[in-house]
């Protein structure tokens, strides 16, 4: 019998204002979560919140063999040291190390805008659309933004 196939995470952050109030959103397995309030700050660490936020639910969810997926070259980059780490956001950065011991396996892909699942149930609710499905405190899990 194959090994079961990693469990894929998709991830994306935001903010409108830009900076301004910081949202996020982890779609895994036909259900999303979205923290509609992360607090003040930038499109960048609102990215990288919501990569921590989806490493958050990937533990909680038991996995070990993950794929991350993101529509955020500024956070990807950074991951695959293509870039240097930005200073604004070396702390996301330093967690996401850090969270690395956590799993097995972890790959961070690229995604175009229009595949990334957590992008489009961002999307939805600034439209004022509901969710497909139940959001993250009505599930009984929740995403929680640990920093280094």
């Amino acid at each position: 019998m194959p090994p079961p196939a990693p469990r894929k995470l998709w991830f994306d952050g935001g903010c409108r204002p830009n900076p301004g109030r910081m949202e996020i959103a982890v779609v895994t397995g036909g259900r999303t979560w979205i923290v509609p309030d992360c607090g003040v700050g930038d499109s960048n660490r609102a990215e990288w919140l919501a990569l921590l936020g989806a490493m958050d639910l990937a533990r909680q969810l038991g996995e070990t063999d993950v794929v991350f997926c993101g529509d955020s070259a500024f956070v990807i980059d950074q991951i695959a040291g293509r870039t240097a780490a930005h200073p604004a956001t070396a702390d996301c950065l330093a967690a996401y190390r850090n969270d690395l011991v956590s799993f097995s396996r972890v790959r961070v892909r690229h995604v175009g805008r229009a595949q990334n699942l957590a992008g489009i149930a961002l999307e939805y609710r600034r439209a004022g659309l509901a969710p497909p499905q139940p959001l993250a405190d009505q599930q009984g899990l929740r995403l929680s933004l640990r920093m280094a």
